[in-house]
C-alpha cells in the first residue's frame, strides 16, 4: 500500500550569508519589507536580522522595476508585510540568485507520514512530497519516517552493524556483510 508523506516547512530558515558587522554567517527573516519608489520605479527588499548581533540586511525582492508591472495584489501585500510572502519570496530562485544567499533548514521543516500505522510492516512503499523546497536526504527522510531518530544524534552514530545480505552472486559465499548505516 502506499503512503504519502510530506515534508512541511514550520517555520523561516536561516538565511546563510555573512554579516558585515560581525563573523556570523546566519541571518532570521524578519518577515518585513521595505520599499523605496522613485516616479515610475520601485525597489523592495525583505530585511533580516543578523542572529548573533542583529545588524540588518536587505535582501533585494524587487530591484528597478516600473511600479504599473508589478501586479497590485502582491504590492498589497509588501506594503502589508503579509506573512506568506517573505516564505514566497525566499523560495524564488531568482531572490536567490540576486542576493546570492543559501538555507539552513536545520529544525525548520517537520514531516507529516499520516499516522504511525507503517511502523510495523517489514517494507513501505512510500511517495514523499515537498511542501516547499527544502534539501533533505532520503536517508533522513527514511529514518525521520519510521521513527529510527533518537534525540539530536545523527543516524547510525553508536548503532550496532545492521546485517545487509547483498544478492547472490555465481561463486561467492553468501554469508552476511555488516554495515554501518
Amino acid at each position: 500500500m502506499l503512503k504519502n508523506w510530506v515534508v512541511v516547512p514550520t517555520c523561516l530558515p536561516l538565511v546563510l550569508r555573512r554579516s558585515h558587522a560581525c563573523a556570523s554567517e546566519r541571518f532570521r527573516a524578519s518577515g518585513k519589507f521595505r520599499d523605496n519608489a522613485n516616479h515610475k520605479l520601485i525597489d523592495a527588499w525583505l530585511l533580516a536580522l543578523c542572529a548573533v548581533c542583529g545588524e540588518t540586511a536587505k535582501l533585494t525582492v524587487l530591484e528597478r522595476m516600473n511600479v504599473r508591472s508589478v501586479r497590485p495584489e502582491p504590492l498589497d501585500r509588501l506594503h502589508d508585510n503579509g506573512p506568506g510572502l517573505a516564505a514566497e519570496m525566499l523560495q524564488d530562485p531568482v531572490v536567490q540568485r540576486r542576493n546570492r544567499i543559501a538555507f539552513d533548514w536545520d529544525n525548520a521543516w517537520r514531516l507529516d507520514t499520516g499516522g504511525s500505522d507503517h511502523l510495523d510492516c517489514e517494507v513501505i512503499n512510500v511517495s514523499v512530497r515537498f511542501a516547499a523546497r527544502i534539501p533533505v536526504r532520503p536517508v533522513r527522510l527514511i529514518a525521520e519516517g519510521c521513527g529510527l531518530l533518537s534525540g539530536p544524534a545523527a543516524p547510525g552514530a553508536g548503532a550496532a552493524p545492521i546485517p545487509v545480505t547483498p544478492a547472490r552472486s555465481p561463486g561467492t559465499d553468501n554469508s552476511p556483510v555488516t554495515s554501518r548505516s
